[in-house]
């Protein structure tokens, strides 16, 4: 199964990075010819450019959840997105709003796509480190793809 797992974030503000660093230590270890390792820092419609040609795309992220305590890895699938409520242009679309317009064009996506993100502390700070609970949960977060991609 050709398989692309793209971390997302932002590399200069602080938590907002993980995705990013998770998918360089995932890089290190992974030698699968199937599996393609990348960093993205783009969102919506241009980052579902790059899901092109794969079967699995599993996308790595900050999250930030009510009462989310930081360092805590989420696996859900897309349809637990929350949609916008209000689009006036292209670029209000979120995630959710991206897939669903993919989907209503009837341009083809993988057939499975697998979200894991990591509860954010702080992802407004200037930084380039994550927190110590973010920095602390990307080692299990690597394990948990690297055994998601056996």
């Amino acid at each position: 199964m050709k398989t692309l797992v793209v971390g997302l974030g932002n590399p200069i503000l602080s938590d907002d990075g993980v995705g990013l660093c998770v998918a360089a230590k995932l890089r290190e270890i992974i030698r699968n010819p199937d599996v393609t390792v990348s960093e993205s820092e783009r969102s919506g419609m241009d980052l579902l450019e790059i899901f092109s040609g794969y079967d699995r795309v599993i996308v790595v992220d900050a999250i930030l959840t009510k009462n989310g305590v930081p360092g805590t890895i989420h696996r859900f699938d897309p349809s637990s997105l929350k949609r916008s409520r209000h689009i006036e242009t292209t670029h209000g679309l979120n995630f959710a709003d991206s897939l669903e317009t993919y989907r209503k064009l009837g341009l083809k996506l993988p057939a499975e796509i697998i979200i894991v993100a990591i509860e954010s502390q702080d992802v407004s700070t200037f930084s380039e480190d994550c927190t110590l609970p973010v920095s602390n949960s990307i080692p299990a977060c690597v394990e948990l793809i690297a055994k998601m991609l056996e």
